[in-house]
């Protein structure tokens, strides 16, 4: 199988098909990750990640996922697309129905979609689980470990323009996202997104790369508590070793809105990608949570060694890593991938790094009285990732 043929089988997999299949015709493509992480540095047992999948122990559940899709062509026009996935969130293994969805090609350039379909919060949200699809084993954290919401259920249409240099992609999208799993303090919530809207603009040039601007927002409901020990007497408390539940954060339809431009670039021999987003989420008593990566590679051959700098910024504090990484093709769809990660945090922040809620209580009693509890620390550590990707 040629290079150009893997690329358009990623892409399939990866972002809004460009055509219908034939009526009859059936597409089945199959992907996955299988690769290794491991945290140095933090010698207190700390996690890293969305779920603390990371930490001191050579794990494979953080990065390793296979996925499937299914596309059939009911009409010349209309057809139905199936993904799944098998991925490990925290320490459980579990099916996921990603995409499940009618699509309607009314005019070569066209489409709309009906079911369950992709968020287009990223750049790469279409293809996240694709590891095939971008030159990194792990995606920036700072940058894609925002929002957790990766689907959602109702309806988007998508117009192609072309243009004599460029293919102008204009995408609206909106619906909902009911229970889904929230990650946060070395627990899982329930959350709920009401009135999801998302648009999109792309411009994919024929010789200077690719310029996305996105935008989403939405109604987000969820109560988050945790459990802790009080470490306070009374009349400060409710007295040292009581156990009491203290709310972490609550969101009552309150809105949350998430801005990203990203730009990348492959001509084969020199490619870069870089994204820039912002998060607002109102009520939650914080300004904009923005973060970015700057990522430049070079392919010598079957190799390509990239360099990314990625920077997150709260008003805690920043927490900024560099990655460097070094890819091989095994085969046309197979590339072997490894990578190292410094990952620094100041400003007594956690960054992604994973603190729990008597950790975090802990940490505010002290910032609020000067005399119990512990201050707040930063964090650092250096990760090392290797696994493969392939797509058939």
């Amino acid at each position: 199988m040629t290079t150009a043929r893997v690329l358009g089988l990623a892409i399939c997999l990866a972002s809004v098909p460009a055509f219908a299949l034939e009526q009859g015709e059936t597409r089945i493509n199959g992907f996955g990750t299988v690769g290794v992480t491991h945290l140095g540095g933090e010698d207190d047992g700390r996690a890293y990640g969305i779920s603390g999948q990371t930490n001191d122990s050579w794990r494979g559940d953080q990065l390793s996922k296979f996925g499937a899709q299914l596309s059939y062509g009911i009409t010349d026009t209309v057809g139905i697309t199936l993904q799944s996935t098998a991925k490990a969130y925290g320490d459980e293994w579990k099916p996921n129905l990603e995409w499940a969805y009618l699509s309607w090609q009314s005019t070569d350039n066209l489409m709309l979609r009906f079911g369950r379909l992709r968020t287009p919060v990223y750049m790469y949200s279409e293809s996240i689980d694709v590891g095939f699809a971008y030159p990194w084993l792990r995606l920036p954290d700072e940058v894609y470990s925002q929002v957790q919401l990766s689907n959602y259920e109702g309806a988007d249409v998508v117009y192609n323009l072309p243009l004599s240099f460029a293919t102008a992609s204009f995408q609206l999208a909106g619906g909902q996202a009911r229970n889904r799993d929230y990650y946060i303090y070395d627990e899982k919530f329930d959350i709920d997104y009401d009135k999801v809207f998302g648009a999109s603009v792309s411009l994919s040039t024929n010789d200077f790369g690719t310029l996305r601007i996105g935008y989403a927002e939405a109604d987000i409901k969820t109560d988050i508590a945790g459990s802790v020990t009080s470490i306070l007497p009374p009349p400060f408390g409710p007295g040292v070793g009581v156990a009491q539940e203290v709310a972490l954060l609550q969101l009552d339809k309150d809105k949350g809105k998430f801005t990203s431009i990203g730009y990348q670039y492959d001509n084969g021999t020199w490619l870069t990608a870089n994204e820039w987003t912002s998060r607002v989420i109102e009520n939650d008593n914080t300004a904009s949570t923005d973060s970015f990566y700057l990522m430049g590679g070079r392919r010598f051959g079957d190799f390509l060694a990239h360099v990314t700098y990625a920077q997150l910024d709260e008003d805690e504090g920043r927490q900024s890593s560099w990655t460097l990484g070094l890819n091989y093709n095994i085969l046309p769809t197979v590339v072997l991938k490894g990578e190292y990660k410094r990952v620094d945090t100041n400003g007594g922040y956690d960054g992604v790094f994973v603190r729990g809620a008597q950790e975090l209580y802990e940490n505010t009693v002290n910032q609020r009285t000067g005399l119990a509890g512990t201050p707040a620390r930063n964090y650092d550590g250096d990760i090392i990732s290797a696994g493969v990707d392939f797509v058939f």
